[in-house]
């Protein structure tokens, strides 16, 4: 892949046109009567999967497009550019990694299909737990095997999109943690049907937020979830989704590109025909240069989203680039919304103008999936070498 900026522009240029085109149909006063009522933007996502763009990441075998994931990436950067908002829907593209990868013929060949045509769903991604965070390894929702059923326990926090997705990922300690060598082991994933799940021991209560992200918290009480439906092997759960958060690494970053690009461009096009004292504000460089700024931040940050992907894509260790590439874009999407909201001035929490919408959509991504500081401690450790913090 040319590393360019001219190449990375042409990358999937009829994909983006094509996402354009789709986005256009919901324009900023279609999110802002969702804000408004905390709805999820069923006719939006639904577009999404019926135009093939959610199912990009699934073998043309099961009914999917088979394509890399530079193309998911360019897919959500342009969603995120339009103003709309991927966060509806991203999880699908960066969950099915571990039922691409770990699963088996048989749980491909039943859910994959479905999940490609639209008739399932995979939005749900059952990890954060109130009292664990970050730390992974500290959850305490269990699964017990109890003859061809194992049997969950527990809860989780922040698992958006819960009350509107068919399945779940959900990861859980299958043996208790004082009785491995590895605080990584011990962990299984398990993909649960939350069609027959939810009244038969899975509970789903919402969470109100200062963005509509559709978040909710999950309760399961002896929940019974078929053994059959276990991914990969008990015990090795955390590093089948680890391998998947790479992917959903680069594509929130490829988000936040998105986005950064959106303010940048509302905020150039503020400055040039907004005048005071006789003359446009772009002509000051007190507007200009915070601008100019962002934007160069983005371009940065986009040049390493595309390192990520094509190391992703090449099978090799991408770790840090994927880390820095989120951490990169998500400072350029602030910073970029930053100077939009300084453009406008008053203008800039108007709702109208969508500016406060997209800003607090995206300080999401200074916290979340992710947060900044622990994509610092690790570089620090796994690439500098210097001592754990944590």
């Amino acid at each position: 892949m040319s590393g360019t900026i001219e190449a990375i522009d042409a990358n999937f240029s009829d994909i983006r046109e094509a996402v354009r085109k789709l986005c256009a149909d919901f324009p900023g006063e279609y999110w802002r009567k969702l804000d408004r009522e905390s709805a999820y933007p069923t006719a939006f996502v639904e577009a999404l999967t019926h135009s093939g763009f959610l199912a990009a990441l699934i073998p043309e075998s099961y009914g999917g497009a088979g394509l890399p994931l530079s193309a998911a990436a360019a897919i959500l950067e342009e969603v995120q550019r339009a103003g709309c908002n991927g966060g509806a829907c991203h999880a699908q593209m960066y969950i099915m990694g571990a039922l691409l990868r770990h699963g088996t013929g048989a749980q491909k060949e039943t859910y994959l299909p479905k999940i490609a045509s639209g008739e399932l769903r995979l939005q749900a991604f059952g990890v954060t737990e109130p009292t664990s965070g970050t730390d992974t390894t500290a959850l305490k929702t269990f699964a017990e095997k109890r003859g061809d059923y194992y049997v969950v326990n527990g809860q989780k926090v922040w698992t958006s999109r819960a009350e509107h997705s068919d399945l779940m990922l959900l990861l859980a300690r299958t043996t208790p943690r004082d009785q491995v060598q590895k605080r990584t082991d011990g962990l299984s994933v398990f993909i649960v049907d939350m069609r027959e799940a939810k009244g038969n021991g899975l509970t789903i209560r919402p969470i109100r937020a200062m963005m509509n992200h559709s978040t909710t918290e999950v309760f399961f009480d002896n929940m019974k979830v078929p053994a059959e439906n276990l991914v990969g092997e008990e015990g090795k759960g955390f590093r089948y989704i680890l391998s998947g958060m790479n992917a959903e690494r680069i594509l929130i970053a490829a988000e936040c590109v998105g986005d950064a690009k959106w303010f940048i461009d509302k905020a150039t096009a503020y400055a040039k025909e907004r005048v005071v004292f006789g003359r446009p504000i772009g002509q000051n460089q007190g507007v200009q240069f915070p601008i100019a700024k962002a934007y160069a931040q983005m371009r940065a940050a986009e040049l390493m989203v595309h390192r990520a992907a094509s190391l992703f894509e090449a099978g090799q260790d991408c770790g840090q680039e994927a880390n820095m590439a989120k951490m990169l874009a998500a400072d350029a999407s602030w910073a970029a919304a930053e100077a939009c909201v300084q453009t406008h001035g008053g203008f800039g929490f108007a709702e109208e103008y969508d500016v406060e919408r997209k800003f607090r959509e995206t300080r999401l991504y200074q916290v979340a999936p992710i947060s900044t500081n622990l994509i610092l401690s690790y570089l620090a450790e796994h690439v500098l070498g210097l001592p754990r913090s944590y």
